[in-house]
């Protein structure tokens, strides 16, 4: 299988992985503090990357590699997580899904500007395209809803385009998933420090759901989806097979409907439906 379809198919899984992202956080803060929650699945997720760095004993990073490990453990392992969290208090997860239209630009930018890629003008139509359809909805939306939360996941997507763009690249050298795990690594002491500081007085209100949310977040969103998104980016390049984060609106807006019992309203599907066409328009005419 040539190196573009595998990329494609692995970061295909991790799109669907991260479609439960946001759905999950949603519940998790309807029990849990945004900021707990942050730091607590990025120390759990950060304990067991700790675990697979040592049992495959995994040789440590170039001093020349702490920085882009830093920019993505600031990006994808404190940013997105956090944002989302406090965005997710002032608006609905089916709402927020359809800003991630606006995260394989941002991806796509950020591979121009870290990652030394060149996309053809084609790909930057649909990929603008795609975008602007998002950005459309957000505006027509986001005054209705809440601009403090729409702004919040504005400043999230790029977070993330900036994390997945730098580990992407230095995957091609560490690997996919020892990027994430190194990434956590770095970052464990201050989140298991912010744990401790954070930790609720009680548990008593916070319900099952929310601990399973916790769990998923975890475990899925935080380690690893990124297996599969690091790896796939690596092997297709960071700006076509960021694309394929234009469907994940299409995932997302399924489980907030059938999970979270959230209105899905048909603006919403037209737009997601739109998008889904601008990624297949960019992997058909933009390689």
């Amino acid at each position: 299988m040539e190196r573009s379809t595998s990329g494609w198919l692995y970061g295909l899984i991790g799109v669907i992985i991260f479609s439960g992202s946001l759905p999950a956080t949603r519940v998790a803060v309807q029990s849990l503090d945004p900021v707990f929650l942050t730091v607590a699945r990025a120390a759990i997720a950060g304990i067991l990357g700790v675990v697979l760095l040592a049992a495959f004993r995994e040789r440590r990073p170039e001093r020349r590699d702490l920085v882009s490990l830093v920019v993505v453990a600031l990006g994808v392992v404190v940013g997105f997580p956090l944002l989302t969290a406090f965005a997710l208090q002032h608006v609905t997860s089916a709402h927020s899904i359809v800003f991630i239209g606006l995260l394989p630009l941002c991806t796509a930018i950020f591979a121009v500007i870290r990652g030394n890629e060149r996309p053809k003008p084609i790909f930057w139509l649909f990929s603008v395209l795609g975008s602007a359809l998002v950005a459309v909805f957000a505006i027509s939306q986001g005054l209705s809803a809440s601009p403090v939360g729409d702004a919040l996941m504005l400043a999230a997507i790029i977070a993330c385009g900036l994390g997945y763009a730098e580990g992407a690249t230095l995957s091609r050298k560490l690997g996919g998933w020892q990027v994430i795990c190194w990434a956590l690594v770095i970052s464990l002491p201050v989140m298991l420090m912010l744990t401790a500081i954070y930790w609720p007085a009680t548990f008593e209100n916070v319900t099952i759901p929310a601990w399973t949310s916790l769990a998923y977040v975890s475990l899925f969103s935080m380690l690893i989806g990124f297996v599969f998104w690091y790896r796939g980016l690596a092997l297709g390049g960071i700006a076509s097979v960021g694309q394929l984060q234009l469907l994940q609106p299409f995932f997302g807006l399924v489980l907030a409907a059938t999970l979270l019992r959230e209105p899905v309203t048909p603006v919403m599907l037209v737009v997601t439906v739109a998008v889904i066409c601008c990624v297949f328009g960019a992997r058909r005419f933009g390689k």
